[in-house]
């Protein structure tokens, strides 16, 4: 997601973006450690979404 489209999203809504995004990450960092996935660079772009949620959060 874009900064613009984070700005327009609500407190509640971010938390829940923040949430499945998490749980999404887990998730494939879980799959990476089993098998190597196909694209790893998957993991930094969801962490990095991760953290541009959670800023978005604390600036409010």
């Amino acid at each position: 997601m874009k900064k613009s489209e984070l700005s327009n999203l609500s407190v509640a809504e971010l938390q829940n973006k923040l949430g499945e995004l998490k749980k999404s990450y887990m998730e494939l960092k879980m799959a990476h450690t089993i098998s190597p996935i196909a694209n790893p660079l998957q993991l930094r772009t969801l962490r990095r979404e991760v953290a541009r949620v959670a800023t978005e959060i604390s600036k409010r």
